[in-house]
């Protein structure tokens, strides 16, 4: 097992998340009608604050609120819309919990208003590709951005899926989003990467990052990774699983982030995958390279 790179990353009210001491669990939030992982049972926001805080009682770490939904094939939903789904949410949650509370989202003007309800950090899935001023709004706020690697969008993701050496393209596409968020203000201690499973990628290619995921630490930043309830995860069963019955096969991949040196994994079952954290993390503490 690679060694675990230990970091200190800012938080706003100059709070700070430890990373690298033992594997952190982000509990998702999805403020949607159409999530591909429960169907859109949390778009309430009163379930959603309710699922949250058992997220929190159950061990989740930090809590990832989006909004729209990012599935293959999804539509773009507009920013008005994303922030009337996302704000009341994070602002009932900033009033009840003290984990820090993530905005997933590629909009600026959606980064700004939930940094301003109580958000602590940002989750972007395009690496700053979309909208590129989400990086000034995250440097301006002193907050850390989670940069997520893919191509194109969701509507097109797997036509962009194509790679010679997946594992050397993600790194590289990755470096850039770095590379660009530095050049927007965001510090690069501030920075952390997800490579991105699933998203314009085969299932090939995800398991391939999974297998490979020790090479991301040459970008020397901390590791998000999110397995939860993949579709690529059908893969070996032949058969496709709906994702409720993908939590075992979440499970191995979970085992796998922790063993490969991740810093924080994002997942659905938080009460689930916090047994599989706490144990693959006590794994590592008896791993020898002999």
């Amino acid at each position: 097992m690679p060694s675990r790179r230990r970091f200190t990353v800012l938080l706003p009210q100059g709070k700070a998340l430890e990373l690298g001491g033992r594997t952190l669990v982000m509990g998702i939030v999805n403020v949607t009608p159409d999530s591909f992982s429960d169907g859109g049972v949390l778009f309430d926001p009163a379930r959603a604050v309710d699922a949250a805080m058992q997220m929190v009682e159950d061990g989740a770490d930090l809590l990832d609120v989006g909004g729209e939904s990012t599935r293959p094939g999804a539509q773009p939903l507009g920013a008005a819309d994303e922030r009337a789904r996302v704000i009341p949410v994070i602002e009932a949650l900033a009033a009840r919990v003290t984990v820090p509370i993530s905005i997933d989202t590629y909009k600026a003007s959606v980064a700004e208003a939930a940094l301003e309800a109580g958000a602590a950090m940002v989750n972007d899935i395009s690496g700053l590709r979309y909208e590129p001023d989400l990086g000034a709004v995250a440097a301006r706020r002193g907050a850390p951005i989670i940069l997520m690697h893919t191509r194109g969008r969701s509507s097109d993701m797997y036509r962009q899926a194509s790679y010679v050496d997946v594992v050397d393209e993600v790194l590289d596409e990755l470096g850039e989003s770095v590379a660009f968020a530095v050049g927007k203000g965001v510090s690069r201690d501030q920075i952390l990467i997800d490579p991105g499973l699933g998203f314009a990628k085969q299932p090939a290619h995800s398991y391939e990052v999974l297998a490979r995921l020790d090479r991301f630490g040459e970008l020397g930043r901390p590791l998000v990774v999110g397995p939860s309830r993949k579709g690529f995860l059908s893969r070996p069963m032949g058969r496709d699983l709906p994702p409720g019955d993908r939590e075992w096969a979440t499970a191995a991949a979970v085992s796998a982030c922790v063993a490969a040196g991740a810093h924080i994994v994002r997942v659905h079952a938080v009460r689930e995958m916090v047994q599989v954290v706490r144990v693959a993390d006590e794994i590592r503490k008896y791993h020898r390279d002999d």
